[in-house]
């Protein structure tokens, strides 16, 4: 996923200002108020989720499948009200993301937006990011339910490879990454570059893999999730997960939550109150271990449940 954050909240400031406030007031308008009374009215929950992005969300003849859209089916359960998948493509940056899906609408759409987007950072410096102006980018968006604790992971293929300690390792052996993502630029810069020739970019981590498969690539790194998917769906061919850590990257982990729109309080409050009771019971362990995939709680629990004991 594209992490580069740029906003063009000089140009919305100055369409504002040229609209005047009944027409801004009009474009505001076309978006749907779904407050959480108007959601369990209706009957059904629009979940924003990336499209064709497993394990996350992904559909399979018609069907939305992956964890995110199982916990999205929970989430809609506890409210009462039908799932109902409303699919991402990703934009240029996370900021993109959000303000066409949660709060603004696309231009293409602009009387269709999701009541609730999976898989966005619940982090603080993000959350309370500014831009040149001093304007708050993102007070638009409530970020809540912090679900899942996701990190950085190298698989290998242990016919080429007797263990990967360090990523030096890949300055003599061939490594597969999802082009435009930060494993790409991380692994062209380390050392001072030095294994920049031996990184290979793919369309997404499951070309990697197939890479991996055909012997063109020693490795691959990712989201370990991603990783954990592609290693289930490669089993018997000898890949296995490293143990090394990434020197250099600020963020080896980070926690992953869900995103309302900042009027839509109530719906936010409820919809936390499911994830979190999820966590604390052990559901969410165990709705991740039904996709074969290792759990982290977030690091938001740590100061309220003490420091999670890791299982690996």
């Amino acid at each position: 996923m594209k992490s580069v954050y740029r906003f063009g909240w000089s140009l919305v400031v100055a369409l504002v200002c040229v609209l005047g406030p009944v027409q801004a007031q009009e474009s505001r308008s076309l978006i749907p108020d779904r407050t959480l009374d108007i959601v369990q009215d209706s009957g059904y929950l629009n979940i924003g989720m990336y499209q064709d992005f497993p394990p996350y969300s992904y559909e399979v003849d018609g069907e939305a499948r992956g964890v995110d859209a199982d916990l999205g089916r929970r989430i809609a359960e506890g409210l009462g009200v039908e799932f109902r998948p409303y699919w991402i493509i990703p934009d240029e940056n996370l900021g993109d993301d959000l303000r066409n899906h949660i709060w603004k609408g696309h231009y293409l759409a602009k009387t269709r937006i999701a009541d609730i987007m999976m898989r966005v950072p619940y982090d603080s410096t993000f959350k309370y990011m500014r831009d040149s102006t001093g304007e708050m980018i993102n007070e638009q968006v409530v970020f809540v339910g912090p679900y899942q604790q996701e990190r950085w992971q190298i698989a290998f293929d242990e016919n080429r490879l007797d263990s990967v300690e360090t990523i030096a390792v890949f300055q003599y052996h061939p490594i597969g990454v999802e082009v435009d993502t930060l494993p790409a630029t991380y692994l062209t810069s380390a050392f001072g570059g030095r294994l920049r020739d031996q990184v290979h970019h793919y369309s997404n981590i499951g070309a990697a893999f197939e890479a991996l498969a055909q012997g063109e690539v020693a490795g691959v790194m990712g989201m370990r999730a991603e990783i954990e998917h592609q290693l289930e769906a490669h089993a018997g061919n000898g890949f296995t997960k490293a143990g090394n850590g990434f020197p250099g990257i600020t963020k080896q982990v980070w926690d992953v939550g869900l995103a309302v729109r900042h009027t839509h309080r109530a719906l936010s409050y409820a919809v936390e109150a499911i994830v979190d009771r999820m966590v604390r019971s052990g559901e969410m362990t165990e709705l991740f271990a039904s996709h074969g995939l290792s759990y982290s709680r977030p690091g938001y629990y740590d100061a309220i449940l003490g420091p999670e004991e890791s299982g690996e």
